[in-house]
């Protein structure tokens, strides 16, 4: 076997040890920076997973307190009889999870909301909408002709429920239902004596003395 002959190796460069140096400091550095950002990857992989933890533990937290509501409330404006529940589809990720809404009045076995009636469909909403204000209740609350759809007899669950919440937050209800009109504490009446220009008459119930009004709208 022939041994290498230094000659080979051609001329010294007097400039390899500084030029060795040079890139041994870029290289430690390219070193130290992806570092770095493993660092800052591991670090940012920790706080979402801390996040996830406590925004599901709220999410779950928020949801209970929301499907206690609408079973109660579900039940005042139907029966104590009556089935409801809000179901999350994907327990395991709750915070991407669908949720299905269980509404089944007493003698009905709908497979779906939209075998309700329009009645059934209007109470089951508003149970949802009351149990979602529940959960932070606002000051001010307007309903635009959700009685619309309602029979006597569910004006009167919804003007009950109406009457229990008053106390925490005023009521602003369009509507064209008498019964409802009655329940009021205060009816301001829009009308158009002029074409093109809208007026306002208030009738402020709170200064009669009525046992049957519904008092409890603000």
């Amino acid at each position: 076997m022939t041994k290498p002959i230094i000659q080979n190796y051609g001329e010294i460069n007097p400039l390899a040890l500084e030029a060795y140096e040079e890139i041994k400091v870029r290289y430690d550095l390219i070193i130290q920076q992806k570092q770095d950002i493993i660092d800052a990857q591991e670090s940012l992989k920790q706080t979402i997973k801390e996040i996830e933890t406590t925004a599901v533990a709220q999410f779950m937290g928020a949801f209970e307190q929301i499907r206690t509501n609408f079973i109660s409330v579900f039940r005042h404006l139907f029966t104590e009889d009556d089935t409801c529940d809000l179901i999350l589809v994907d327990s395991t990720d709750p915070l991407e999870s669908a949720i299905e809404i269980v509404a089944k009045p007493r003698g009905k076995k709908p497979k779906s909301l939209s075998q309700l009636s329009g009645g059934e469909k209007t109470l089951t909403a508003t149970a949802l909408l009351f149990s979602l204000y529940l959960l932070k209740p606002a000051p001010f609350c307007i309903f635009d002709e959700v009685d619309a759809p309602l029979d006597d007899a569910n004006i009167q669950k919804f003007n009950n429920i109406i009457k229990n919440f008053s106390s925490n937050s005023q009521f602003i209800i369009v509507t064209h239902n008498k019964a409802t009109m009655t329940a009021v504490d205060v009816l301001y009446g829009v009308y158009m004596q002029e074409l093109g220009v809208s007026s306002v008459t208030p009738v402020d119930f709170r200064a009669l003395k009525d046992d049957r009004r519904f008092d409890g709208l603000g």
